[in-house]
């Protein structure tokens, strides 16, 4: 450990020894941000015109920094989505137990599908309530023990048992089986013919508006040409609690019962015993989308890669905010990022001999859509994932003021920890490790999709101690984020977002030079 801290120490010294050296870096920034986030870039929306104007300016700036094409001699890895927009037969959900109710959309309930048809019908479907809908098996945990669901409709609640008891799963430290996006895939494990997330407020960290307004229209998803997603689930959504309400009422049950009952061990799930004939028509759209990638070849093990991350795309062109700007610039989400992983590629591109190990810069599409893109590209790596030591991701970097520490989400599952440790120390810094994973915020990045295929990595933010204490922060996230007013301002101070910048550097040169591959789970 002393002898990393040394080295890195001693990168420090040579590279960034001068004043000189850290406002070319904070101005190279600037020129990044300014340009990506700028109105010209119409708000880098994937499927757009903007798409192209966006990746193709991505390109040549690769190229001119000197790295290689990392797709084959292209820069680009293009892959299809779907765009899906569902709507019920007569805007209801019909379904009857021992009384009849009607679940009315969008109030009681959200739905819609992946498959490329013009219609889904699952006549008779039946309702069946699965707790939170976990497999889990190292918690020992299992939603699905002992209940066939295949062909039916399972209702699973958000989050995991450890929001409720922090004596099970890891407390209020959300796990993956707590995120949305799960309890559709364990569903499709399962045989289900659908799922609905069952919605709470506080579980899900955000309100039912979310649910209602990110699902309505154009629901993307990966398109597979040769199954047109025909083995995806029919029917996926969220439920409101009182549309489940309408549920268990129909099925003569206790709602509030079951769920207190569904969040101890050993709960058992069940039928309601309520079915319903499932009509909805469906409006498709398959169009093509590129992630942008260069890499610089190791000198000893170029078959062995680090990756740096940074989506390139936001959200477009969208509703007017109170001033009248209806361009969701992405400054902060994620020209910042972008503008981040070009630095430290110049700064890999500047060292006298290129490192051992190879070095992608990976510029993803749709990381706000779902992480498509970078679930893509862990599908079809540029360098097999057995090979990939580590993805380093740069997500909302920037603004920044400088602080003492860094934080970081993700900590204890890896070595990885050790080489953030040296590089922070190397600054006078320290690293705080944040446990509180209540919003599932961990699992809501590219990085995500790489740790799925054991790949080491972890979320790094900055520090809650700013060097400057005169300085409030200028730049809260809840006045920006997924706004207009993501915009680049020349009045952002960028002291920490350059720091961190050297920070990560450091680990991926690190890393790139180290003798093996990080181990892994």
């Amino acid at each position: 450990m002393r002898t990393l801290v040394l080295a890195i120490s001693a990168l420090f010294f040579c590279t960034f020894a001068t004043a000189q050296t850290r406002i070319d870096d904070e101005q190279l920034l600037r020129e990044w941000i300014k340009t990506i986030a700028s109105d010209e870039f119409g708000g880098r929306k994937p499927m757009t015109p903007y798409e192209d104007k966006t990746v193709q300016y991505l390109a040549r700036q690769l190229e001119t920094l000197g790295l290689e094409p990392a797709f084959n001699g292209s820069w680009y890895q293009p892959f299809e989505m779907i765009a899906v927009t569902a709507q019920p037969q007569g805007n209801k959900l019909s379904a009857k137990g021992k009384k009849r109710t009607e679940l009315r959309y969008p109030d009681d309930v959200v739905v819609w599908t992946a498959r490329a048809t013009d219609k889904v019908e699952l006549p008779k479907a039946e309702y069946v309530f699965v707790g939170f809908g976990i497999h889990a098996p190292e918690y020992g945990w299992d939603d699905y023990a002992d209940i066939d669901v295949k062909g039916k409709i399972v209702i699973a609640m958000v989050n995991d048992p450890g929001y409720y008891d922090a004596t099970l799963f890891r407390g209020r430290n959300m796990t993956y089986y707590g995120r949305w996006l799960y309890k559709f895939e364990e569903a499709k494990r399962q045989g289900a013919a659908g799922c609905l997330v069952l919605h709470n407020t506080e579980a899900a960290s955000y309100g039912w508006h979310v649910c209602v307004n990110g699902h309505l229209t154009d629901n993307l998803a990966l398109y597979d040409p040769a199954t047109r997603n025909a083995n995806e689930l029919a029917i996926k959504g969220w439920l409101h609690e009182d549309g489940a309400r309408k549920l268990f009422t129909a099925a003569g049950m206790d709602m509030d019962a079951a769920q207190a009952a569904a969040k101890r061990p050993g709960f058992k799930s069940f039928s309601l015993k309520v079915k319903g004939d499932v009509k909805m028509a469906v409006t498709y759209d398959i169009q093509q989308t590129r992630n942008v990638a260069g890499i610089i070849r190791g000198t000893e093990k170029p078959d062995e890669v680090v990756v740096m991350n940074a989506h390139w795309d936001h959200l477009g062109i969208g509703t007017p905010d109170e001033r009248g700007d209806s361009i969701y610039n992405g400054a902060a989400d994620n020209a910042s990022g972008v503008a981040s992983a070009l630095l430290v590629a110049k700064k890999f591109k500047s060292l006298s001999k290129a490192p051992r190990r190879s070095v992608l810069f990976l510029f993803p599409s749709s990381e706000e859509s779902g992480l498509f893109g970078s679930e893509y590209y862990c599908q079809h790596p540029a360098i097999p994932m057995k090979k990939t030591s580590a993805c380093l991701n740069f997500e909302s970097i920037g603004p920044a003021e400088l602080t003492h520490d860094v934080v970081i989400l993700g900590g204890g599952a890896s070595d990885l920890d050790r080489y953030y440790e040296a590089a922070v120390a190397a600054q006078g810094r320290y690293i705080f490790y944040d446990d509180d994973n209540s919003d599932g915020w961990f699992f809501r990045s590219d990085h995500y999709n790489f740790v799925k295929q054991g790949v080491p990595a972890v979320v790094v933010e900055n520090g809650l101690h700013p060097v400057d204490v005169s300085k409030p922060n200028q730049h809260p996230m809840a006045s920006w984020y997924h706004k207009p007013s993501d915009e680049y301002r020349d009045d952002w101070d960028l002291s920490g977002t350059v720091s961190n910048v050297n920070m990560i550097y450091s680990v991926g040169l690190s890393l790139s030079n180290a003798e093996d591959l990080l181990d892994r789970d």
